[in-house]
């Protein structure tokens, strides 16, 4: 006997119809863009404020590609390594896995349970609890001439994790006291799966970007502070502010910055930022890398070349890829895309943890570089 589709199922409905969640004349789980580069996707991070273990991951869905993936990245020493799932989409928004990849909503913008099942000799089991109330960032809009490239909503929380991580037979104890990280949840248009055909040629010329994001839990107070420049140094994106534990949401101004550079790379040691509260007092930011995690190297993230976010690989599919960073085949790569890392800040003579990320793609006037090949002095 021949299986028709359901009706339901044809028409694209799902159980979330049944709910007054509707954001546009579509069923829930359409897309109210047509834009093919309309994504949902989580991030998180995880670590244990050692600087020996980063570990990054996050699973992303592509309804327009008709495609679902997920990553979990660490990096220890040199070896930076990371499993890549991927799957057709489906409608079961409520249970959100790929593969061997999952992550349970224990109580909204609170608690979130990530496991990935044993792949490619890598398995976790992460429980994330949120340390301030959710942080809803500014929209983050960027176009190339007249076409927009990116139009996101995110919101951004730090928090602790408890649970596993194990590497090929090693299990890391993952618990409260040690482990903390930063998490957003983003969703809009941005470029993802195949290159789209490129038209005529942008005007002008993109040369570059620069791009801060710092995300850090405080005993007192959680930070979050997210910047791009244009190549002249015109800030196109200010969102800095600090969030308090009965949910009290401050403006810290317009920071200025300076990026601490190693010599002859752009991969920073740290940064000092110099903020303004709402009272019109000065709060100073003193940052340091503890450990660096090119997101594009593995990660899916910003030009990298083995994988993207939103590739359709087929069902089922899994890999994994390791990469020994002081290789100068990867190393070469670093200063062409996003950097995480393993931050430490003090403001106030507080001690702070998080999310240090930055790139300085290309040219940008106010760090002195003149091009995409210009290395700090």
């Amino acid at each position: 006997m021949t299986q028709h589709p359901s009706r339901s199922a044809h028409h694209g409905l799902s159980g979330l119809d049944e709910y007054p969640i509707h954001q546009a004349p579509l069923p829930v789980t359409w897309a109210a863009s047509s834009d093919r580069n309309f994504y949902d996707r989580s991030y998180f991070n995880a670590h244990d404020r050692s600087g020996d273990i980063f570990a990054i991951f996050g699973h992303g869905y592509y309804p327009n590609l008709g495609t679902k993936d997920a990553f979990f990245m660490v990096r220890r020493g040199d070896e930076q390594t990371t499993v890549h799932l991927g799957d057709p989409i489906d409608d079961d928004r409520m249970n959100q896995h790929v593969g061997a990849y999952r992550v349970e909503v224990i109580e909204p913008l609170q608690k979130v349970r990530m496991v990935l099942e044993e792949t490619e000799g890598i398995a976790a089991d992460l429980t994330w609890d949120a340390s301030f109330p959710a942080l809803k960032e500014m929209p983050h809009v960027m176009r190339s001439g007249s076409r927009v490239t990116l139009d996101a909503q995110r919101f951004a929380q730090v928090g602790t994790w408890q649970g596993h991580i194990t590497i090929d037979g090693t299990d890391i104890a993952v618990t409260p006291d040690r482990w903390v990280g930063a998490r957003d949840r983003s969703w809009g248009i941005r470029p993802v799966g195949e290159a789209p055909p490129a038209g005529a040629p942008a005007t002008p010329e993109f040369e570059g970007m620069w791009w801060l994001y710092v995300s850090m839990r405080f005993d007192d107070f959680m930070i979050c502070l997210i910047i791009q420049e244009e190549p002249d140094g015109y800030r196109g994106l200010n969102d800095c502010h600090r969030v308090w534990k009965d949910g009290r949401i401050e403006q810290l101004g317009w920071p200025q910055v300076r990026v601490h550079y190693t010599s002859g790379t752009r991969v920073p040691t740290g940064a000092t930022i110099a903020c303004t509260t709402q009272d019109g007092e000065k709060l100073d930011i003193q940052v340091d890398s503890k450990l660096a995690v090119p997101l594009h190297v593995g990660g899916g993230y910003g030009g990298d070349p083995d994988w993207t976010h939103g590739l359709w690989k087929g069902a089922g599919f899994t890999e994994r890829v390791t990469y020994d960073m002081a290789a100068p085949e990867v190393a070469g790569r670093v200063m062409f895309g996003v950097i995480d890392h393993v931050g430490r800040a003090v403001v106030d003579g507080q001690e702070g943890w998080g999310l240090f990320e930055h790139g300085a793609l290309g040219r940008h006037d106010p760090s002195g570089f003149a091009d995409w090949f210009t290395l700090a002095p």
